[in-house]
């Protein structure tokens, strides 16, 4: 949001996402996720140090999995991506939700997102993006898609934004892109496939987000 300066002034909420990041810089999409196999995958995620759970909702029953991941991980932050408009926002809310990660930097869903207490983190992909969500009151900046908004792009914004926004690179993120990432100033990262498929069972996620915990971890030594 704007201060009376006039100077971009980053979104505080009682939803402390820079601590969940603090935590563990990793957020887990799980695109295709099924309210059936939800329990197992939180758990499996919860149990490696995942902080931040986030759904699709181009994903089967998509609230449904979130009220049950809310439900059993409440220190945990569990949201719901792929957010398209403010009735999805209130969808998210009701079902226990505390996050909203968007495709893109509508200022509109971003102030709903606000209004209704919940974290938000709006996809952009340019400084002209970036500004107008954090204006709106974004919590941070998804930087999507990562396959277009590489290392070299995130330093570069990192010189016109202010330090304290969360920068988080999302699309085609893994244990192998991660370093340059985090040496350009990423603040976390969105893991997509890297780390869940609608196929993985829970043994297969636990040990994709051990690895991928483990490499995060090594960047901050």
């Amino acid at each position: 949001m704007m201060s009376k300066q006039g100077r971009v002034r980053v979104s505080h909420t009682s939803i402390d996402l820079r601590a969940a990041l603090g935590a563990c810089p990793l957020i887990a999409i799980l695109r295709g996720l099924t309210p059936a196999d939800a329990p197992a995958i939180g758990a499996a995620l919860i149990g490696q140090g995942f902080t931040v759970l986030e759904v699709p909702l181009n994903s089967p029953q998509p609230i449904d999995s979130i009220r049950l991941l809310a439900a059993a991980h409440p220190t945990a932050v569990v949201g719901a991506g792929t957010v398209m408009t403010s009735g999805d926002v209130d969808a998210v809310a009701a079902a226990g939700g505390r996050l909203i990660v968007m495709p893109h930097a509508d200022p509109a869903i971003v102030r709903h997102a606000k209004a209704r207490g919940l974290a938000c983190v709006p996809g952009v992909a340019t400084p002209t993006e970036g500004f107008m969500a954090l204006a709106a009151g974004a919590d941070g900046l998804k930087l999507f898609p990562g396959e277009m908004v590489s290392p070299a792009v995130l330093k570069a914004l990192r010189a016109v934004f202010p330090r304290d926004v969360l920068m988080i690179p999302v699309g085609g993120v893994s244990e192998r892109t991660m370093p340059d990432y985090w040496a350009a100033g990423a603040d976390g990262f969105g893991i997509g496939s890297a780390l869940y498929k609608p196929d993985a069972t829970a043994a297969d996620v636990t040990e994709r987000a051990r690895l991928l915990v483990e490499s995060a971890g090594a960047l901050r030594r």
